[in-house]
């Protein structure tokens, strides 16, 4: 099993994706903007690597305005070296990708203007992993579209456009259930009809149910769809967030609620794409608690944690540092409920500048008198209620080249960019 999380990468310094306005889009400026974001999925493919994520979503934008007119690049001629050498990364160490139209890519539209659009921008993402050299089971993940007042028709029409496409963009394409519109029962009946994978998001399920069958009778039924050259099975796992519209994603997986899903898999060979809020930080909980259990996993998230917890509460920081002394124990989930519980609290005065002169003791005694006097100027600024934000440039400045370890940590997440 493979568990994987989409496009964006929290809390690594230098890792973001870059664009520009349209208006601003020219080919010098687009040439940059790609060669930039190609160096930023290295660096994403690394940091994944080290962190036991073999699962990954490639951004659409990852060659922005790509199938737009305007972008006359044949950007997979000029970076070619380059992208054969991210996909032979992926592939020599196992990680699988995808990507995942937006939107506004609907196949089944009836306007042909937006028919020819969406059908471009497959073949641009169909063009970018053929230009990476990767395998057919890297696939692309679409939803089947619209309704427009006749179910029946719109998915005709879905049926015919996928079958008039090229070869290059079917041999990917993968199809799955969504919140509103077509329910997993549907989505399965075309795909089973055309031979198509499906993929079954398991949040789009709960809120646009079709209770026939049981949600593990449906995951299995999906699985027929996936062939060998397709690769595993893959799911989409979310959770609800309480406190927003139905089929909104969740800023965190409760990992309870997580291993209660994991454990009613017939088949613990799927690849599992985590849709969350914190993107990767999710993704290495749910691993972690389905690795071998070894406390050295729990004490590497720790020191990438412990200051944004301390500045969030002294008492969950506390109760963690006490709860990795025992090292022949692997409490998972109790330490993961802890971070939660203090994420949850809001950063008071006191713990900002209290976590502010931990990492400044790093610092302090090597620190000339400029510097010094720069921390003491920045300092009551917190103490009077401000934003600590000015005080975390500061001291990631002071890291930065000095303390990889402080330039790792989570507490600098904020003011990344």
């Amino acid at each position: 099993m493979k568990i994987g999380y989409a496009c964006i990468t929290l809390g690594v310094y230098g890792i973001k994706q870059h664009s520009c306005r349209i208006k601003n889009a020219t080919l010098e400026r687009l040439k940059a903007l790609i060669e930039s974001n190609i160096t930023t999925l290295d660096q994403t493919l690394d940091y994944n690597l080290d962190n036991d994520i073999k699962l990954f979503r490639i951004s659409s934008g990852i060659i922005p305005f790509a199938s737009h007119p305007m972008n006359t690049l044949r950007w997979w001629e000029i970076f070619s070296n380059s992208l054969k050498t991210l996909g032979q990364k992926a592939h020599d160490n196992g990680i699988r990708l995808s990507m995942h139209p937006g939107q506004y890519t609907v196949l089944n539209a009836i306007d042909e203007g937006v028919v020819s659009r969406a059908v471009a921008d497959l073949r641009y993402h169909a063009r970018l992993m053929d230009a990476m050299g990767l395998g057919p089971e890297n696939k692309i993940i679409l939803h089947i579209g619209g309704v427009y007042g006749d179910k029946g028709a719109a998915t005709q029409r879905f049926i015919k456009q996928y079958r008039a496409l090229d070869e290059t963009i079917r041999k990917r394409l993968v199809i799955e259930n969504d919140d509103h519109q077509y329910t997993i029962a549907e989505v399965l009946s075309i795909g089973e009809r055309e031979g198509i994978p499906v993929v079954f998001d398991h949040l789009h399920h709960q809120v646009n149910l079709d209770n026939t069958r049981s949600e593990k009778a449906w995951i299995a039924a999906c699985a027929k769809t996936w062939k060998a050259i397709d690769g595993p099975q893959k799911i989409h796992y979310s959770q609800q967030d309480v406190s927003k519209r139905p089929g909104a994603h969740s800023a965190t997986i409760d990992l309870p609620q997580f291993l209660d899903f994991y454990r009613q898999l017939e088949n613990h060979e799927v690849d599992i794409m985590l849709e969350v809020k914190d993107q990767n930080l999710s993704a290495i909980k749910c691993i972690n608690a389905l690795a071998w259990p070894k406390i050295k996993r729990l004490e590497k998230e720790w020191a990438r944690y412990k200051y944004l917890v301390l500045e969030h509460s002294a008492k969950e920081y506390k109760a963690i540092r006490e709860l990795l002394k025992d090292k022949q124990a692997y409490p998972v989930v109790v330490f993961y409920s802890l971070i939660e519980e203090a994420m949850e609290k809001p950063v008071a005065t006191g713990s900002a500048v209290n976590t502010a002169q931990h990492i400044w003791g790093y610092f302090k005694a090597s620190a000339d008198l400029k510097t010094k006097q720069d921390f003491e100027k920045k300092r009551p600024k917190i103490s009077s209620g401000g934003s600590s934000k000015e005080m975390k440039r500061f001291l990631l400045k002071l890291s930065l080249g000095q303390q990889s370890y402080l330039v790792e940590s989570l507490y600098f997440m904020e003011v990344f960019s």
